[in-house]
């Protein structure tokens, strides 16, 4: 376990105030201001995991409210949408912080500036050996702290550092996954703070196989190979039937524009199909046995990513509009998976924009500029 560099980095690191704790002294005049610190570092670290959660509900919030602005106002925030989203983002921390430091004020006046006065009172009167049992508890919630600070920050480098050397001992160690699984994910995962686009889980399996009958229209393929994505042929999984498309035709009724067309499908798989868990988990120990692609997808109002973007395929070929089908990469709050997504032409713009009907629930991903932040790995697969 120990010989895992990430795994031994958290242990020592947890120690470290513990071990203190013993060969010295503790200061009670400092031990209000080391709490206070903690709590203040916390609070600072906590405000990501939770913007990431509420940056939906926020960015939601702030397009209506844009929608009621001047028209010159609206042009400045499109105009300057990087500086815009950067502004939210600094004042949506602050504020998140200040909340935080507030239950922290409450707390510690009810309950932890009491204690450390208490243990402080009594001090000269117990025996040393029972002083240096009380420093090392009380510098266990110090060790934890600091074990959550390097798990966090280890996590913020993978997310930047992709050296396949670190992200193995990452990925192995034990502790790490752990820790994170009971502290950073419930966070992330959150109900009372939202529906976020890190609801993917690593669920999209692509095999290669011999087929000396296949005659193949995916990019990429080789001649005698067929490609299965999540059990399926990409031809199986966008296959539609005369339900899909009659709903399709109808639901874009009234609407002209490429991009308006796609907007509507968007909101349409975006807002009635349910990610499901049970199928994710599935695919990750390579069992197929729920079916999937756009057929069973719009039957069930159920599905993963493969199975969002193929029926986002289907409705959109029914409509006449030239659609991609993407695989790559996408951020689930916690770590890079493998996702997939589409792109589709604006004939009136000409152009590909890019959409993800899986986050929906996330906040804007039809053609928005902050796409690049939570999808990278790009590999078009097919194009219709």
């Amino acid at each position: 376990m120990l010989k895992n560099p990430v795994t031994l980095l958290i242990v020592l690191i947890f120690l470290y105030p513990i071990v203190k704790g013993v060969i010295f002294k503790i200061n009670y005049e400092n031990l209000k201001s080391d709490l206070s610190n903690m709590e203040k570092t916390l609070s600072f670290l906590i405000s990501f995991p939770i913007w990431v959660n509420v940056r939906g509900l926020i960015n939601r919030f702030m397009n209506t409210v844009i929608t009621k602005l001047p028209y010159n106002i609206t042009y400045y925030v499109e105009e300057y949408s990087k500086l815009y989203l950067i502004i939210v983002f600094l004042i949506s921390i602050y504020l998140i912080y200040k909340f935080q430091m507030l239950i922290y004020i409450i707390i510690n006046k009810l309950l932890f500036n009491p204690i450390i006065i208490s243990l402080k009172d009594k001090e000269g009167y117990r025996k040393p050996w029972v002083n240096r049992v009380i420093a090392m508890i009380i510098s266990i919630p110090k060790g934890v702290f600091y074990a959550l600070l390097i798990t966090s920050s280890i996590h913020a480098l993978s997310y930047f550092y992709q050296k396949d050397k670190f992200q193995d001992y990452v990925q192995r160690s034990k502790l790490y996954n752990d820790i994170n699984k009971k502290t950073l994910e419930p966070v992330i995962n959150s109900k009372f703070l939202g529906k976020i686009p890190n609801t993917i889980k690593n669920s999209f399996k692509v095999e290669v196989k011999y087929d000396e009958h296949n005659i193949t229209k995916e990019k990429g393929s080789k001649p005698n190979t067929l490609v299965y994505y999540n059990g399926v042929t990409l031809e199986d999984g966008i296959k539609s039937n005369n339900v899909i498309d009659e709903f399709s035709v109808s639901l874009t009724k009234g609407h002209t524009s490429d991009k308006a067309k796609a907007k509507v499908i968007y909101n349409f798989i975006g807002s009635n199909i349910d990610y499901d868990y049970e199928k994710a988990d599935n695919i990750y120990t390579n069992n197929f046995k729920i079916e999937s692609g756009a057929i069973p997808t719009y039957d069930t109002k159920r599905g993963i990513c493969f199975d969002f973007s193929c029926l986002f395929v289907a409705m959109c070929r029914a409509n006449n509009l030239k659609v991609r089908l993407v695989t790559g990469e996408g951020y689930n709050g916690v770590n890079w998976v493998s996702h997939s997504w589409n792109e589709v032409y604006i004939n009136e713009e000409d152009k590909w924009i890019n959409i993800d009907t899986t986050f929906y629930k996330g906040g804007n991903y039809f053609n928005s500029k902050r796409f690049d932040l939570d999808h990278r790995g790009e590999n078009i697969v097919g194009e219709w």
